[in-house]
């Protein structure tokens, strides 16, 4: 922080002046003062410090008077509990340090991005009940303290640009726009994955929240995928514990916070993919959906297994599967026990990370997805299953099928480009949200191993992922592993309990015996 003199008796309040002439005279204009904030330090001397603090703060906030005190106000609930801490003056100051805002809230918002071709979907699937969330979670070993993770975003926000934005509707698409407010984290007391409220101008798309030792973020899957959403959310939580004094190196993905952001991380890669071929792999047949009642509330409960993730790859290696492939075959037979139909067909949709093919640091959607189908007269013993779950795998998750699925996008998107939005959202909610929802029975993502800086890395005691149910699938599985868990977690949109209890009966068959934990039902 750059030192700068003060006056003894500092009021910390935003000075607007005017000056207006009229008939020759100075107007005298009222001042808007913001509210007083209280110092926290014992000490006059750190008082004075402090005060210091706060005067140079206070010009970096460029936001409406009252979410400016509210910052302002964030930062002095920190040194509070710093103080309450026994931390010395002078290092809260510098772990609080204002330049960790950068420019970000003294410049206006003037930058927007167009959507990447993943994320043109997601606007038009929207209902009032519905909205393509995910969330992802990290459990610390000690509970969260929220004066910290508040300053932990404050900090992190800049670093992710295409995070800070708002929804907004164009002429021909949606797009984001950027916005500077004051990013909240918030204390989880609801549902997991409700829709997050885009309507009002400035409005963000994601969340923060925490829960005794965990730390969530849900995003609105327009924003960004899981690997762009774990990017956020380890650095973030690096951030976290760089305030509380315990400071990692950046890597395993973690950010600096105040590094330079590169163009590449917030790019459409999908424009620089020229695929070759045929054009194929996005529209399907419907799919048999799962017996069960569709809950009002979704969903409706969230249920996690924990299993040995040595004893889970060993399992699947031993039947010479992929773990993936594995919980697949587990799926289907699960889901077969889920249904009162006979015929037909179950397919799984999976999410094919693009990055693989593609090498890529941008933070944005960069996944496209297959279906595995099985017909429901086939599946009896998950062993069975494997060989052609494993073909399908290799052949539909291949580049090539890849690269044929987004040119059938492409073609669709640039057929569609200069339709006006309002003509435009009835025929591409036909296409996109109606069909695409019911050509999949359930859904499996698998971020596979997940890991965190080693400073740091001891002090979490796992994390998972959750997706929001869709609206007529009745169950959506997922999946990550850290350290020797692998997480795998089931969102349930009816209150049918048959495909968890078949799904843990599968997975103690064969020795991976998981521990369960989860939500009640919420009855409707």
């Amino acid at each position: 922080m750059i030192p700068v003199s003060f006056e003894r008796n500092v009021t910390f309040a935003m000075r607007k002046k005017e000056n207006e002439k009229q008939d020759g005279k100075k107007k005298k204009v009222k001042k808007r003062h913001l509210p007083e904030i209280s110092l926290p330090f014992s000490d006059e001397a750190d008082n004075q410090k402090a005060a210091q603090f706060f005067n140079d703060l206070e010009r970096r906030i460029m936001l409406p008077a009252d979410e400016k005190h509210a910052m302002m106000q964030d930062f002095a609930n920190a040194l509070k509990y710093y103080a309450t801490s026994g931390l010395s003056a002078d290092e809260a100051l510098k772990r609080l340090d204002p330049t960790n805002l950068g420019g970000f809230y003294s410049r206006p918002s003037n930058t927007w991005y167009p959507l990447d071709n993943a994320a043109k979907i997601y606007p038009f699937s929207m209902r009032h009940d519905y909205m393509s969330v995910f969330r992802l979670s990290a459990y610390l070993k000690e509970d969260v303290v929220p004066e910290i993770l508040q300053m932990a975003l404050t900090f992190t926000i800049k670093r992710f640009p295409s995070f800070a934005t708002t929804v907004k509707k164009g002429f021909f698409w949606h797009y984001l726009d950027a916005t500077k407010r004051r990013y909240i984290a918030e204390p989880d007391t609801g549902i997991p994955c409700q829709p997050i409220r885009i309507g009002r101008s400035g409005s963000q798309t994601f969340r923060v929240l925490y829960y005794r030792n965990r730390i969530s973020v849900e995003y609105f899957h327009i924003l960004t995928d899981g690997t762009g959403g774990m990017c956020f959310l380890k650095t973030l939580i690096a951030e976290y514990f760089r305030l509380l004094g315990i400071e990692s190196a950046c890597t395993d993905g973690v950010l600096p916070v105040n590094g330079l952001v590169s163009p590449g991380e917030v790019a459409n890669e999908f424009l620089n993919i020229r695929p070759e071929g045929a054009a194929s792999g996005f529209i399907d047949k419907s799919a048999v959906q799962f017996g069960g009642k569709l809950a009002r509330i979704r969903p409706c409960r969230v249920i996690h297994f924990k299993i040995d993730a040595a004893a889970l790859k060993a399992v699947a290696s031993g039947k010479g599967a992929t773990v993936t492939a594995y919980i697949l075959s587990l799926m289907f037979v699960a889901a077969r026990r889920a249904t009162d139909k006979i015929d037909g067909e179950f397919s799984i949709q999976v999410p094919v990370n693009m990055r693989k093919f593609y090498p890529s640091e941008t933070l944005r959607n960069f996944s496209m997805y297959c279906g595995i189908r099985l017909p429901l007269a086939e599946i009896s013993e998950p062993d069975r299953l494997l060989p052609e779950i494993t073909r399908q795998l290799r052949e539909k998750a291949s580049r090539q099928a890849m690269d044929e699925m987004v040119k059938a996008t492409n073609r669709i998107t640039n057929a569609i480009r200069f339709i006006p939005l309002f003509l435009k959202s009835p025929v591409v909610r036909l296409v996109y949200g109606f069909l695409s929802d019911r050509i999949f029975s359930s859904t499996f993502s698998n971020l596979g191993v997940v890991s965190m800086p080693p400073e740091i890395a001891g002090y979490i005691d796992g994390m998972d992922i959750v997706l929001g149910t869709a609206i007529t699938n009745r169950v959506g599985c997922s999946m990550l592993t850290y350290g020797n868990t692998a997480m795998l977690s089931v969102s349930k949109n009816t209150a049918d309990p048959s495909f968890e209890e078949a799904m843990y009966e599968l997975l103690c068959r064969d020795g991976l015996t998981p521990d369960v934990e989860g939500s009640e039902l919420i009855a409707d």
